[in-house]
């Protein structure tokens, strides 16, 4: 019988990145691309640009976004409220995966909602996450100004 090769954290730090934690709450709030409320914990940088934008969503009531594409994929879990995506409706514990490349269904809150959001760089089409000029607006975005195909 082979023995079990156990790593000691001595020679996982010799090889591997340790994890990374962070909280949105010790974020100051940005403003996003569709006029939400951003505090993205992880997202690309000169220095690390395959990392993921992940963080929190917050969309105030009556927010929301229109019909869009990315090239990269993500995921989502709702964290409270409720919003319409498409012809669903979704509440707190739904999880959506939208794979590379793919379209985003409009998006509309009628009492708001907070989203737990990842985007990463797409394993197909290697379309990577854009956090400047998207999730660190200085102003409220004109949404019919976005380009809504990447």
């Amino acid at each position: 019988m082979t023995a079990v090769k156990k790593p000691t954290l001595e020679s996982a730090r010799k090889t591997h990145n340790a994890p990374i934690f962070g909280r949105p709450e010790e974020l100051g709030p940005e403003m996003g691309r569709f006029a939400n409320v951003t505090q993205m914990i992880f997202h690309p940088t000169e220095a690390n640009p395959t990392a993921p934008n992940a963080g929190v969503l917050t969309y105030e009531p009556g927010g929301g976004f229109p019909l869009h594409m990315h090239d990269f994929a993500q995921v989502w879990y709702v964290l409270e409220g409720e919003c319409q995506f498409g012809d669903r409706t979704l509440t707190p514990g739904d999880m959506v995966y939208m794979e590379d490349p793919h379209f985003e269904y409009d998006m509309h809150t009628a009492n708001g909602c907070r989203i737990l959001f990842v985007q990463y760089p797409g394993p197909t089409t290697g379309g990577r996450p854009i956090y400047d000029g998207r999730f660190n607006k200085t102003e409220k975005p004109n949404v019919e100004e976005e380009n809504l195909a990447q």
